[in-house]
């Protein structure tokens, strides 16, 4: 999400039943109020969003805002991290295409990743891909051997060929 979309989000919009958040009004090109959106909080891509969202209920309460901070002053405190650490070139909202991609990998259709970033075509939400052709050895079901094992196994099925001959 957008870290103000991430910091508008109230108590009321969480629904602890189906584990989902209400993200109202996102944005959109050609309509800026009423855009709201259901999203799951998934564990799909090695962070567990249900997990965080059920921290801050403890620390907020489960009053107010589930981050009560404003999208400015995260955006600082980011910068502010990044610099600590000499990345020049890394911002908050990086996060977002490294998370759209990371849905991708775990193997969500495009429809279920739209349904998580809330881009509405594909043409917006190729843009937030980050994908390599070799990330999708992940998705295979069986492992495929490397060429050095395969030519093993070729050649001890040839030498067992020879011995019977």
């Amino acid at each position: 999400m957008r870290q103000a979309e991430i910091c508008r989000i109230e108590w009321p919009d969480v629904d602890m039943t189906k584990r989902t958040v209400t993200i109202r009004d996102r944005k959109d090109p050609r309509r800026k109020d009423g855009n709201h959106q259901v999203v799951p909080l998934l564990n799909s891509t090695g962070y567990d969003a249900w997990q965080i969202v059920l921290e801050q209920r403890i620390l907020t309460r489960g009053i107010g805002r589930v981050f009560p901070y404003h999208s400015k002053s995260v955006g600082a405190a980011f910068h502010r991290s990044c610099k600590a650490i000499d990345l020049d070139d890394l911002c908050f909202h990086d996060l977002r295409h490294e998370g759209t991609s990371r849905l991708f990998e775990a193997g969500f259709s495009i429809q279920q990743v739209a349904m998580v970033t809330g881009h509405r075509d594909w043409r917006m939400l190729r843009r937030y891909t980050n994908l390599k052709p070799e990330d999708l050895h992940k998705m295979q079901k069986t492992e495929q051997p490397s060429a050095e094992q395969f030519l093993a196994t070729l050649a001890a099925g040839w030498s067992g060929y020879v011995h019977q001959a």
